[in-house]
């Protein structure tokens, strides 16, 4: 008795890929992904719309001071004091970007390289300290400066983290001697 092994299936050609269906889903993904993204400009636009009573940021001054400390690293966004994930936009504030800051006798100076520089006066600073997150951007303890300034009827918070995360403590320090000396220098003027 033989038994009889098939050494084939019946031939069969290949399954034919519906190319019809499968650009209409890709088409429908473009849509969505455009649509997302344009939602997401548009409430960017809206957030500047009513931030515009925001006054113009201050530019530094010709002759500033010495300087006390120096700061290569991130700026990572402002946001209103105290409400970490209350971003703000207006002015280029919410850009985030390379930094080099700069505190003087005249305040802190901050320079970002393909964003708006900006100058927050001494008497306009209100404190420093070390932090774990800003809107959008979450560290380790400790591994972000945020510095507190007045900026017209607003307090702000601004974020940045220094290319060498060691020297953070030397800016708290330095920023708050020089808001404490401001806020008792203008006490005393009063």
């Amino acid at each position: 008795m033989t038994t009889l092994i098939p050494l084939a299936a019946e031939p069969r050609s290949a399954e034919v890929t519906d190319w019809t269906a499968r650009l209409g889903w890709v088409g429908v993904l473009l849509l969505f992904v455009a649509l997302a993204y344009w939602l997401m400009r548009q409430g960017w636009k809206w957030r500047v719309s009513l931030q515009s009573a925001l006054p113009e940021l201050p530019t530094a001054p010709e002759n500033p001071g010495e300087t006390r400390l120096t700061l290569s690293g991130r700026y990572h966004g402002s946001t209103v004091a105290g409400q970490w994930l209350e971003r703000i936009v207006a002015h280029g504030l919410g850009t985030r970007s390379h930094a080099e800051l700069t505190l003087t006798d005249a305040g802190l100076e901050v320079v970002r390289p393909g964003a708006t520089d900006f100058f927050v006066p001494a008497d306009r600073l209100r404190g420093a300290r070390l932090d774990k997150g800003i809107a959008g951007k979450v560290l380790t303890e400790g591994g972000l400066l945020v510095v507190t300034w007045a900026h017209g009827d607003q307090l702000i918070d601004s974020g940045f983290r220094s290319d060498r995360a060691a020297e953070h403590p030397a800016w708290v320090t330095a920023l708050t001697s020089l808001s404490t000396e401001n806020t008792t220098t203008e006490g005393a003027a009063r």
